[in-house]
């Protein structure tokens, strides 16, 4: 082994905006906030996600291939219909693409993630 995973790494143009959509999404706290507001990292007992400022970010387009997803987030849930009307609420936008167990989303930016009612 050559090391342990630190933390996912997310650019997006405004850090802390982006930051808020997950704490609420995923029930995190942001433990560390610059002041320049380029970099905002939330954690809980287990996980840490951080965000990067990225001005001149290019936002992936669902399913488009010219323009990626580059990464996802599964996030795990009880009750996908309930799950969903809060992603809503919060500021995420239905994207095409679900299966058994699973609905695809985008974050406020465009990063799309998932809401699974299964393992991941």
């Amino acid at each position: 082994m050559v090391g342990h995973l630190e933390s996912v790494v997310i650019d997006c143009p405004d850090p802390r905006s982006l930051a808020a959509f997950y704490v609420e999404l995923l029930q995190m706290k942001v433990r560390n906030d610059t002041e320049n507001n380029r970099w905002v990292v939330i954690s809980d007992e287990r996980r840490k996600i951080a965000f990067q400022q990225a001005p001149d970010l290019r936002a992936p387009e669902w399913p488009d291939p010219e323009r990626p997803q580059q990464f996802h987030l599964d996030v795990l849930v009880d009750d996908i219909d309930a799950a969903e009307a809060t992603a809503l609420a919060l500021g995420a936008k239905r994207l095409p693409g679900e299966g058994d167990g699973f609905r695809v989303y985008a974050d406020p930016v465009g990063h799309p993630f998932c809401l699974v009612t299964g393992p991941a």
